[in-house]
Order: structure tokens, then C-alpha cells, then sequence
């Protein structure tokens, strides 16, 4: 019996001591390093915005009143900012159309070169790679003469509309999100596919039930990611959208801003209501990018487990979630 407890593995244990530090203590502290970065410019953008008639000269909460500190949020939608929950409304509609379809058409192309072999496919990827590498600035004025031309034939899908800007937007981020996709399809074993073959499973229910769910939090995070760049893009809206009641909050935001005389208590105060959709998503999603790690760390938990060493204790959720908020702020406010 003793020879038995003898011959068993030693249990994992805790690293400490200066190991702690070379392994994961730096982590916390590049980590604090970060929240701070994050909130110096956050903690600037409510000082303006919870202060009525504010300058970007004035200093951290000048003049602060409790009184008049909503005063800012309450103009938000009447006078001359009527439209601005509009402006939130479109950025909504663009941003979720644009993540939710480009990750469907992005998974269909993927799972295609993934798992079918078809003359010109080889081609076809490197096509897909030589055209990320070019700026997408190259295309503006062909997209632009396109939605021109399409404008007197169908002028849903021509300038000024939200239907043209979600397909230019589609066609622009297919590309990269296929490749990306493209990947994880690939590190799905083919096993399953014959698996489910043989049990009557055609390639559309193989699609369905066996390779989305296995790669559903990768596709999340490529669809929160796109969301939320598209939210905050200026350049391509003031191309295709002219009429304030189609604006985007990048957009409206951007005009807020006088030649002579600028309301920098509304600007910030409209960038704080745009950062929010940012900070939910981050933070919702924040076990999806968790389990993405998990996926692509399987094979270093392996090899520790396999030599012996033990494993690194984890950071606090706390400070993960601390993280997303600052994360998801900095992204959403970089629209101003």
C-alpha cells in the first residue's frame, strides 16, 4: 500500500516566491499598467461631460455641480441634438447587420475551403490574401461611382442609404474574416465530419451541428470585434451617408464640432452614451474569449501537464472584467 502512494504523481501545487513573479506576476502588473492607461482619458471624457458649458482647457471637473451634473445627458435628444438617438439607432442597425452576416457568409466560405477540394481553390485563398493586403482606400471612389450608378436603378441600395453602406461594409470584411475563420474550421477534426456522415448527416447539418458549436465562441469574438470597429469608423460613412437622420453617432458626433463655437460638454457627453454599447459587449463576452484562449492553449496545458510542471495560477476575474470595462470604453470613445 505505501509502495502504491509512493509511486503516484505529486499533485500540481501553487507556484510562489519569485517563480510567482517570472510566470505571472509581471501579468499583473502589465495589466494594472493598462487600466490605468485606459482610465486617464476615460476619467477626462465624464469630467467634460458632467460639466455644463466645459472646455478641454478647464481642467478635471471644473465648476462640478451634483446639481447640473445630468444637465448634459437630459439635452441629449431635444433642440438642436433631437437626432441624436437616430444616430444611435443606425449605428446599431449598420454595426449588427454588417458583424451578424459577415460571420454567417464568413462561416460558409470558411467551412468551403475548409472541407471541400474544387478546382481553383488555392487560387482563390491567395486571391483572398493579395486583396487584405491593399488599403481599402484603393476601392472608395469605385464603390462610390458604383452606389452612384446603383442609385437611379435601386436607390435602396444606393448613396444615403443604410442597406449600401452594410454591403460595402460586408464586402470589405468578408475577406479577413473568412481567413480567420478559415483556421479554426481547420483545427476541427475531420473525424466528426465522417462521423455524422455516417450517421445520414448531410454538409449543411454537419455545418449546423457539429462544427459551428464547436468554434461558436470564436465566431462571437470575430463578431463582437467587427461590431465594434465598425461602430466607431468615420471615413467610409462620410463617403456614402450625407443626410443627418441616416448619421451614424461617428458621424454625428464629428458634426457636433463649430467652425467658430464647439459644445465640448455634448460631444463628450455623446461619446460616453457611445462607448456603452462597447463595455456590454466586452463584458458579455468575456467567457467567449476566455473559452477562445482555452481552445488555443489545449496544447500548452498538455505539454506542462505532460513534463511535470505545475500550472500558473489564473488573474482575478475581477481584473478581467475591470480590463473589458476600460477596453470597451477606449474603443467605444475613439470615434471622437
Amino acid at each position: 500500500m505505501a509502495k502504491t502512494k509512493k509511486n503516484q504523481p505529486k499533485l500540481h501545487t501553487a507556484i510562489t516566491g519569485k517563480r510567482w513573479w517570472q510566470e505571472v506576476g509581471w501579468r499583473h502588473i502589465v495589466g494594472v499598467l493598462a487600466v490605468i492607461y485606459c482610465l486617464v482619458p476615460l476619467i477626462y471624457v465624464v469630467s467634460v461631460a458632467l460639466t455644463p458649458r466645459a472646455t478641454l482647457t478647464g481642467g478635471l471637473f471644473n465648476n462640478f455641480q451634483f446639481s447640473t451634473m445630468f444637465e448634459n445627458f437630459t439635452a441629449l435628444g431635444t433642440g438642436k441634438y433631437s437626432v441624436f438617438w437616430s444616430w444611435i439607432l443606425n449605428s446599431l442597425i449598420v454595426s449588427s447587420v454588417t458583424a451578424v452576416g459577415t460571420v454567417l457568409m464568413g462561416a460558409a466560405a470558411a467551412y468551403a475551403f475548409s472541407r471541400f477540394h474544387f478546382r481553383g481553390r488555392r487560387g482563390t485563398l491567395t486571391g483572398l490574401l493579395l486583396i487584405q493586403m491593399f488599403p481599402q482606400m484603393l476601392a472608395f471612389v469605385a464603390l462610390f461611382l458604383l452606389l452612384l450608378g446603383l442609385q437611379d436603378v435601386f436607390p435602396a441600395l444606393g448613396l444615403n442609404s443604410k442597406l449600401g453602406l452594410i454591403c460595402v461594409y460586408l464586402g470589405g470584411a468578408l475577406g479577413s474574416n473568412t481567413f480567420l475563420l478559415y483556421g479554426f474550421f481547420n483545427s476541427i477534426p475531420r473525424e466528426l465530419d465522417e462521423a455524422a456522415t455516417i450517421d445520414g448527416a448531410g454538409y449543411f447539418r454537419i455545418l449546423l451541428n457539429v462544427i459551428v458549436p464547436s468554434i461558436k465562441s470564436a465566431m462571437i469574438v470575430v463578431a463582437m470585434f467587427l461590431f465594434i470597429q465598425i461602430w466607431n469608423d468615420l471615413l467610409q460613412q462620410m463617403i456614402y451617408i450625407n443626410t443627418d437622420d441616416k448619421f451614424t453617432i461617428s458621424m454625428g458626433l464629428s458634426q457636433l464640432k463649430g467652425s467658430l463655437k464647439t459644445d465640448w460638454s455634448a460631444i463628450m457627453c455623446g461619446t460616453c452614451m457611445s462607448f456603452v454599447p462597447g463595455v456590454v459587449f466586452y463584458l458579455l463576452g468575456q467567457r467567449y474569449f476566455v473559452e477562445g484562449i482555452v481552445m488555443t492553449g489545449m496544447k500548452t496545458d498538455a505539454a506542462r501537464n505532460a513534463s511535470g510542471r505545475p500550472r500558473p495560477s489564473r488573474a482575478p476575474r475581477g481584473c478581467a472584467s475591470v480590463f473589458a470595462i476600460c477596453f470597451g470604453t477606449m474603443h467605444g470613445s475613439s470615434s471622437v
